[in-house]
């Protein structure tokens, strides 16, 4: 590593349940930094992801990006990957670099040096929710999840406000990750008679779920709602699989917004018509990208103590639209969209990013 240039840990899914969103989060991590570059990088200087498959186990991805960090070989972390590894790797980097989580989460992170850019529980899952009970009257449901911090805190949220969103929840299960048969699950949730399935499920898992959802022909009368449910899930799941299947993002790729729309316009003439697909996990690594390099341009340095001193006072525009910083986190609109085969048909703004 030289001075002239600024060499990012990039920290995305290559393996495992989650590694369906590894192809579109490295291309979209490619385009921001091909685009920082272009404009004369962070601070003059060049920008350079250095991959570290965030896939594997927690314990194994923390290890070796702590060992980047203190090596002196990497200057910063950014990635989506699950919060079971940024439960490990946070605490250890001790804010000596920035650290830029950018996948859907829990809520609830404060750690010095970790900006988020991931939607929460407040401004996407208990809208969500609310949103389907006023406007679809559905009002009971079951938690089905992966066994980890996510999908656990998640359902925290929800069984804590079910009584303030006027719903009932009728039960919950929690699997390992990378369950192949739910067939026991999916028996559990049918003799609840809910109305809907809350997913806390993570990339491979969600997709065979949702196959098997169809074989029992449980969509006939239980719909299904999924913080997590991207694109590339659409396409694995299948269109005759995602009937009456629901998700909320910060970005969908049929959001039809000048902001969404120029972005999807530079990908395709980046990459082609063969590009991964643009999804919102992958657009969330280009969106940490551009958050890294707004703090570092605002506070004239890459150290910590001065990003998080000036942090609440960035403010861009992106994919996303409008965003700003608050408390670490990014403040943004959240949608609501329903699966009409292998798309998104994005039918309300449910947080307005205030």
């Amino acid at each position: 590593m030289t001075s002239d240039v600024l060499e990012i840990a990039f920290v995305v899914p290559e393996s495992g349940p989650s590694g369906i969103y590894g192809p579109s989060c490295t291309a979209s991590g490619r385009m921001a930094a091909a685009e920082i570059n272009a404009a004369g990088g962070i601070l003059g200087r060049e920008v350079r992801l250095r991959t570290v498959d965030g896939g594997r186990a927690p314990i194994v991805v923390a290890d070796e990006v702590t060992s980047l960090v203190e090596d002196g070989a990497v200057d910063a972390v950014c990635g989506w990957h699950t919060s079971a590894v940024r439960q490990q790797l946070a605490p250890r980097l001790q804010g000596r670099v920035p650290y830029v989580y950018t996948a859907v989460y829990e809520g609830g992170e404060q750690t010095p040096g970790v900006f988020l850019t991931g939607e929460t529980p407040t401004d996407q899952l208990l809208p969500a929710v609310r949103w389907m009970a006023d406007e679809m009257g559905i009002k009971t449901w079951v938690i089905v999840g992966n066994d980890y911090v996510w999908p656990r805190a998640s359902a925290r949220a929800v069984r804590t406000y079910a009584r303030d969103l006027g719903i009932e929840i009728r039960g919950q299960a929690f699997v390992a990750l990378g369950t192949h048969d739910f067939g026991g699950v999916l028996r559990r949730v049918e003799r609840t008679r809910a109305q809907g399935v809350l997913m806390f499920l993570l990339g491979s898992d969600a997709v065979r779920f949702n196959r098997a959802f169809t074989e029992m022909r449980m969509h006939d009368h239980c719909v299904r709602f999924s913080p997590l449910m991207d694109e590339n899930m659409l396409m694995a799941t299948g269109a005759a699989n995602t009937h009456e299947l629901y998700s909320a993002a910060g970005y969908f790729e049929t959001l039809a917004t000048a902001y969404g729309l120029d972005f999807e316009r530079r990908y395709v003439e980046r990459f082609g018509p063969q590009a991964p697909a643009l999804t919102s996990p992958g657009e969330s690594c280009y969106e940490g990208l551009a958050l890294f390099a707004q703090l570092a341009a605002v506070a004239r340095t890459t150290e910590v103590p001065r990003i998080s001193t000036v942090a609440d006072s960035v403010s861009y525009e992106g994919p996303r639209g409008a965003v700003r910083v608050r408390n670490q986190h990014l403040v943004q609109r959240v949608y609501m969209a329903r699966a009409d085969g292998l798309q998104f048909d994005v039918l309300a703004e449910i947080h307005a990013g205030a």
